[in-house]
């Protein structure tokens, strides 16, 4: 199985704390989820963030309906926490969200190790594509919400093999 990585990087000028606590609530990940993927939190709200929790969401993906179910496997609050697919439409997701206090602000790192079924062509043609358009408008929307400057900061993702 080839794995691969993505790496993304926002920095926003607010605290820490306030950067978390949006992160926690599972509710913005209809904020930070481009509307073409059609998506939908499934489980009932409120949803206790921790270790353990499960979140299941309906989307569309290339016009096919999708349910996923995430787990939390880490939360570390306000540095980190990791969410793994455990039913869905890669092989292998493992979403690791880092929070960093710096000068001015707050950087976010996103780091993804994923899998696709039918490899690298599918990968290369369809994946590929998709999950950077899926994390530039995280990018985009994040800045959106706290304040920072589009035009000077854009987007930095990279997607290798893990």
């Amino acid at each position: 199985m080839r794995i691969y990585l993505l790496r993304a990087s926002t920095t926003v000028p607010c605290g820490i704390a306030e950067v978390f606590a949006f992160h926690a609530d599972a509710a913005n990940l209809q904020v930070l989820t481009p509307p073409w993927l059609d998506f939908h939190i499934l489980s009932p709200s409120p949803i206790e963030m921790r270790p353990g929790a499960l979140i299941e969401y309906r989307l569309r993906l290339r016009g096919f309906p999708i349910r996923w179910l995430t787990e939390m496997t880490a939360w570390e609050p306000p540095r980190r926490f990791v969410d793994e697919q455990r039913r869905g439409p890669y092989r292998l997701w493992v979403h690791e969200h880092r929070f960093h206090e710096v000068e001015g602000g707050t950087r976010i790192d996103d780091s993804v190790r994923y899998a696709v079924p039918f490899g690298s062509l599918v990968h290369s043609w369809a994946v590929g594509p998709d999950v950077r358009r899926i994390f530039t408008y995280r990018h985009e929307r994040l800045l959106e919400r706290f304040g920072g400057d589009l035009a000077s900061q854009p987007a930095r993702i990279t997607i290798g093999r893990a």
